[in-house]
């Protein structure tokens, strides 16, 4: 194993909303089940349609399997994903995301 890296994932869903519905519970458990995901949810309802997801990884590539064999990715509901390394500085958590363990 290499060195671990947090990374955000930012989703961009299409308006399929009913589609999304009905793959949301398939999605919901297939991301519980990855490997370093620390937390993952859809933007507030009056935001944008879309959604955050935090992983802990190796690389960006094993984020990219994850994002790749997410159910709402075969499904068709996301528009743009966007995986990028994040290393915040502030707050109670910072030092444990930033921790390259």
């Amino acid at each position: 194993m290499g060195t671990v890296t947090t990374f955000a994932v930012l989703y961009t869903y299409t308006d399929d909303h009913d589609r999304r519905l009905a793959v949301r519970p398939e999605h919901r458990a297939y991301l519980e089940a990855q490997p370093g995901m620390l937390v993952a949810g859809a933007w507030a309802p009056d935001e944008p349609a879309g959604g955050l997801l935090i992983f802990r990884a190796d690389d960006r590539a094993a984020v990219q399997t994850i994002v790749d064999g997410d159910p709402y990715n075969a499904a068709g509901v996301i528009s743009d994903v966007q995986i990028r390394e994040w290393a915040p500085p502030l707050g109670p958590v910072a030092s444990a995301l930033n921790d390259k363990a």
